[in-house]
């Protein structure tokens, strides 16, 4: 086994382990985008979900990204080729995020040092949730081995939300029935 499968392995063992200790989304997405990142060599990762009409997707977490380049302006679907290829299945690469047309901010990227990106659909049940994109400050394109390491990564950060979602649903709906409860001994 090659050194570079070893670190896939050490950071699915990671990442799965990180799902399973904890249901506080925030926690669990930080460590996620941090160990890709490092393990891809990537310069930056980060995870952005969909909002409730699926128009925008919102920034959850992220590594290796500065606070000017998250703050550039919303994500809009509409805008982004990149993200509605990504939010309908594929995994797609951009040699150049600075001159390719599907790339909704290439100016941001440029001044934020970043060449090219990976973007991965994080899917519930054959749904689209939110996409996983990987940046890197040289231009490179990602080989088999790494867009599958990447993809079952995806695909863990999309259980962990997913979870984290159900979680909160059942916390909620336990609230409100012991308020219930209280409310009616009263």
């Amino acid at each position: 086994m090659s050194e570079k499968e070893c670190a896939y392995y050490r950071t699915l063992y990671e990442v799965a382990k990180g799902i399973n200790s904890s249901l506080e989304p925030v926690t669990v997405l930080q460590a996620i985008v941090e160990q890709v990142a490092r393990a891809l060599d990537a310069k930056a990762c980060s995870i952005r979900l969909l909002d409730r009409k699926g128009l925008t997707l919102l920034a959850s977490t992220s590594y290796g990204l500065s606070k000017g380049y998250l703050r550039k302006g919303p994500v809009e679907v509409a805008k982004s080729k990149l993200d509605q290829e990504t939010l309908a299945g594929a995994v797609v690469q951009i040699e150049d995020a600075t001159s390719d047309p599907r790339f909704q901010y290439p100016e941001a990227a440029k001044e934020e040092g970043l060449a090219s990106v990976m973007a991965l659909p994080l899917t519930v049940e054959g749904r689209a949730i939110g996409v996983l994109r990987l940046y890197c400050a040289t231009k490179r394109a990602f080989d088999q081995s790494e867009i599958d390491f990447a993809t079952a990564i995806a695909n863990l950060s999309a259980i962990a939300i997913e979870n984290a979602r159900l979680h909160q649903a059942l916390k909620t709906d336990y609230e409100l029935l012991t308020a219930y409860d209280y409310t009616f001994h009263e």
